[in-house]
């Protein structure tokens, strides 16, 4: 049975994949691969935007105002005085 290819259409990854690869005498395959589950790995789970407003909705009602309430908690800083 024939082994699937790695179709990279970019060229900057294919690029980048093919440097690194040469740099750890690896396949093109191999880095792509191990970088996919590292990413996989660190990158946590994302909720679902029809979740997220599910969510909120169930929170704070039906009738929110989302820049009121980025408003409340944004916080200021005053930044330095350079004069």
């Amino acid at each position: 049975m024939a082994k699937p290819l790695l179709s990279v259409r970019s060229e900057r990854a294919r690029n980048l994949a093919n440097k690194l690869a040469r740099r750890e005498n690896r396949s093109m395959t191999d880095i792509v691969e191990r970088t996919l589950e590292a990413y996989a790995t660190r990158a946590p789970d994302r909720e679902r935007a029809s979740d997220f407003y599910a969510r909120i909705s169930s929170q704070f009602g039906s009738d929110i105002d989302l820049q009121a309430i980025i408003r409340e908690e944004h916080d200021v800083r005053a930044g330095f005085d350079l004069l």
